[in-house]
């Protein structure tokens, strides 16, 4: 049992802790800043409606097809260099959007972005573990990261409806120039650059550039659904090859003797039932976030910044169950079952938006949900962060973090298409049978969120059948039968 860090290297841990989720913090925000500035942008740059879709998909491409190989370049050259790198590419490209004149330049500038996002995100869930192994500290570092995993989306709708208001849509870019800036400064002084496993270790090129272009390809595939289809020529097409790829990517590292990504992860059953909750677990919640706005916005006439606003009760609730009280359910419980109280709690949330209606109002019809989500999330988001990276060792940690991060960009992105689309095709029924434009809206909206609910239920059927407490090298702690104020923690088998 190594012994406890001294009072200074302990506080040096905790502000590292900071800056790595500062980093989090930055490239969550960007994922749904733009969303709020998107009809400012389009009116700036003259974009057309279909082309606007490239100032979000530029960015998710890459930021999605270089997760994983990013997680696992942390594991051979150092999580810390990765991390640095990956931050200084994306603040760099922020400057560029910020700056853009031209449609052709911020897209390329978004395309830069994503990948220096991918960089510096697939590495700090790995950072985390590694700078916390002991189990309580390590479930209230993983909380704060939760936190800014989970709250982070909300807080982007409010900064981005403030800062496109009061100034202009070229400050959402501006703001991460001095955000990174320091994160990458406080990361050189506060944050341990251990070495990587080498080079020698799984630097498989090729096998890197088949699992690239296969997600590329596949998150490509999936970003057309809206306008293209899911039975469309391009849909199928690419979706297949991409999984083609991945297909050929995973039977590659099967067979050669330094896999850049060892198959010997997915023994676990935590690492694999984790994954699988996290997807169908975004897969729901994102239609809250997305589709929640929207009816705000074209049911019930709301602003962008006090669409901003609503969400701001739910993060609130994230901020105090992830930083405050998840570790110790999770230490207390065990991660598994909280986990399954979360789902109980993000499927109630969902059904109770499923019965808004087209003249709701916030305190009765929006808050109650937004309450019960937030609560939902902000347990389920760090009991399966703590899951996911509970059955890699050291040297797999930054594969283990880019893999969970990768499911849930990919399941958030699958989840949201077909959503979204499911919703449109119920509410252009609606219209074409007559019924009034909102009444259309909110019944294509509250189909969505049943079927988030559903795919939420499914998550509880696999974390009941395939998730349990010690599982691995990393095991999570058992859940403590003493009902005593100050539990002892159990042993990580």
């Amino acid at each position: 049992m190594t012994s406890p860090p001294s009072p200074a290297a302990d506080r040096r841990r905790w502000l590292a802790l900071y800056v790595l989720c500062a980093g989090a913090l930055m490239i969550v925000l960007d994922a749904t800043i733009v969303n709020v500035a998107l009809p400012s942008i389009q009116q700036d740059l003259d974009f057309s409606q279909s082309n606007l879709a490239w100032v979000v998909n530029a960015y998710l491409i890459p930021f999605g097809g270089l997760l994983l190989f990013s997680g696992r370049l942390g594991d051979l050259i150092g999580q810390r260099r990765v991390f640095l790198v990956g931050l200084a590419v994306f603040t760099a490209a922020s400057l560029l959007c910020a700056v853009a004149q031209s449609q052709e330049m911020l897209i390329a500038a978004r395309f830069i972005q994503g990948a220096g996002g991918a960089l510096t995100a697939a590495v700090i869930l790995g950072m985390i573990v590694t700078m916390f192994p002991e189990p309580a500290e390590q479930a209230k570092a993983i909380g704060v990261y939760g936190f800014v995993a989970s709250a982070g989306g909300s807080i982007g709708l409010l900064a981005g409806g403030v800062l496109t208001d009061l100034i202009s849509w070229h400050w959402i870019f501006f703001i991460n120039l001095p955000v990174g800036i320091l994160t990458a400064y406080l990361a050189l002084r506060l944050v341990d650059g251990r070495e990587g496993i080498g080079f020698d270790k799984g630097a498989d090129i090729p096998g890197a550039a088949l699992l690239t272009a296969g997600v590329m390809l596949a998150v490509y595939a999936i970003l057309g659904v809206a306008e293209e289809g899911w039975l469309s020529v391009r849909t199928l097409g690419l979706g297949a090859i991409g999984l083609a790829l991945v297909a050929a990517f995973v039977a590659r590292q099967a067979r050669i003797a330094q896999p850049l990504m060892p198959l010997r992860l997915f023994r676990s059953r935590n690492v694999v039932g984790a994954n699988l909750v996290m997807g169908l677990f975004v897969a729901g919640l994102f239609s809250m976030f997305f589709l929640g706005a929207l009816y705000m916005q074209r049911v019930l006439g709301y602003e962008p910044l006090e669409v901003g606003l609503a969400f701001l009760p739910s993060t609130v609730v994230m901020g105090m169950m992830s930083l405050g009280f998840a570790q110790r359910l999770n230490m207390r419980y065990g991660p598994r079952r909280v986990l399954i109280v979360a789902l109980f709690l993000i499927a109630a949330g969902l059904l109770l938006f499923a019965r808004t209606p087209v003249d709701g109002s916030f305190i009765a019809d929006i808050l109650p949900p937004m309450l019960v989500l937030g609560f939902g999330a902000g347990m389920g988001f760090p009991s399966l962060m703590m899951l996911s990276m509970s059955g890699a060792t050291p040297e797999d940690s930054g594969l283990a973090s880019g893999l969970i991060n990768t499911t849930t960009q990919v399941g958030g992105a699958i989840g949201l298409a077909v959503l979204a689309t499911l919703s449109t095709d119920r509410t252009e029924a609606l219209v074409e049978a007559g019924e009034p434009i909102a009444q259309a809206l909110n019944s294509g909206y509250h189909l969505a969120y049943l079927i988030g609910a559903l795919l939420v239920g499914v998550a509880l059927v696999v974390a009941f059948t395939v998730l349990r407490s010690g599982d691995g090298p990393g095991a999570v702690p058992e859940p403590v039968a003493d009902a005593g104020p100050e539990p002892a923690l159990a042993e990580a088998g």
